[in-house]
């Protein structure tokens, strides 16, 4: 199927079964270039399905979907040189450093410099320091950033995000809504899915619910609280959150 290329991911009627079970029932969104757009579900909603499908790891069974202008069926060679994908778990090598994890990949992808590639992947993503060490004493905020500078080796135009922050502390999680709020801002388009409510409400310019098989809501988040009536509003002392106070406790104990 021939697209016209005026968005890096198109989607359109969307279909997958596994055997009995239909988790895709004709999935149709777009993504504007630059911006990230959050794929929001529960568990076994299809989101990681809908991950496979538009970076080539899985065949569709009706539909069609497009990424950079490519059909993911008919052209997955050159949809897979526009993209990285980041999945629910860290894939990287733990008996290696975070600088010789990079410089694999810079060579595995035949970039030149590949150590200089590393070098600045290491500054951009705050792990300079920890470069060195092996990847297996690292936190997982840590191993979750050095996860997304392999993704972003070659500078692909779309990143696949799956589910990022699964597992991770309070400011692990915030430390990687800050790499990706970078990504946006550097021009790269991100798909994210998630089930937190609050990382889709954090991070995305458009957010989509897919909700057994099917996008039941789509637009902005402005655009989706106008779907429900204005709540009554009472004046109430501000509480803070337990996540603020987390962060508030954490901050005065390394400031000892």
């Amino acid at each position: 199927m021939q697209f016209v290329l005026t968005k890096p991911i198109q989607v359109r009627g969307l279909q997958k079964s596994y055997k009995q079970l239909q988790v895709l029932k004709g999935v149709d969104f777009e993504v504007e270039k630059g911006s990230i757009f959050a794929l929001l579900g529960s568990n076994g909603a299809g989101k990681t399905t809908v991950v496979k499908i538009l970076t080539t790891l899985l065949r569709p069974d009706g539909g069609s979907a497009a990424v950079n202008g490519f059909d993911v069926s008919t052209q997955s060679d050159h949809v897979r040189q526009t993209i990285s994908l980041t999945g629910q778990f860290a894939a990287v090598d733990e008996i290696l450093t975070g600088r010789e994890n990079l410089v694999m990949i810079a060579k595995l992808r035949y970039l030149k410099n590949p150590r200089q590639v590393a070098d600045d992947m290491l500054t951009r993503f705050g792990l300079t320091e920890a470069a060195d060490r092996r990847v297996s004493t690292y936190s997982g905020g840590m191993r979750r950033r050095l996860d997304i500078a392999l993704s972003l080796v070659g500078k692909p135009p779309i990143i696949f995000l799956d589910e990022p922050t699964t597992g991770l502390d309070p400011e692990a999680r915030i430390e990687v809504w800050k790499v990706v709020k970078e990504l946006a801002d550097g021009g790269t388009t991100v798909l994210l899915t998630t089930q937190y409510l609050e990382e889709a409400e954090q991070l995305a310019d458009r957010i989509a619910i897919l909700h057994e098989g099917r996008i039941i809501a789509s637009g902005t988040l402005a655009e989706l609280k106008s779907m429900f009536p204005t709540a009554k509003v009472e004046y109430v002392e501000k509480q803070p959150t337990l996540e603020e106070i987390f962060l508030a406790i954490i901050g005065k104990k390394e400031g000892k």
